[in-house]
């Protein structure tokens, strides 16, 4: 499920069980019946629905043809500069720096100071790399 949810609000293409394709952004999952909500959604023909809802039953393949992030290769690289003070939630999409500053792939999302600058520092390069 932590890998459906991971690609919320990133553009995947769903194929259902009686073979029809949409594509779109995945706005919503239900994790207990895999309900899911498409927006902007093209179907074969290219027509463009605003809000697709698909019933969990009926979906037979996600696929997404975004490459997803690898929090790992971050939490390596801060664990590099910042030895012995890095960990990582991945299930939380999350990496703790020094018990205080908390990155996500987003950037930061907690901590101030220089150690923050750093680290911000450090995921700036990390993101420019990627790209």
């Amino acid at each position: 499920m932590e890998e459906v949810t991971s690609l919320l609000q990133k553009v995947v293409t769903v194929t259902t069980s009686d073979g029809k394709s949409y594509t779109g952004m995945l706005s919503g999952v239900d994790p207990r019946s895999m309900n899911l909500v498409l927006t902007d959604a093209k179907d074969e023909a290219g027509r463009v629905i605003f809000k697709l809802f698909l019933n969990g039953s009926r979906v037979a393949q996600i696929f997404s043809l975004e490459k997803g992030f690898n929090l790992q290769a971050l939490a390596d690289r801060l664990e590099r500069v910042f030895p012995r003070m890095v960990k990582m939630n991945e299930p939380a999409g999350v990496i703790v720096v020094m018990e205080r500053i908390r990155v996500t792939e987003k950037g930061i999302i907690e901590g101030t100071g220089p150690a923050a600058e750093r680290v911000q520092r450090v995921y700036d390069e990390f993101m420019r790399e990627k790209v």
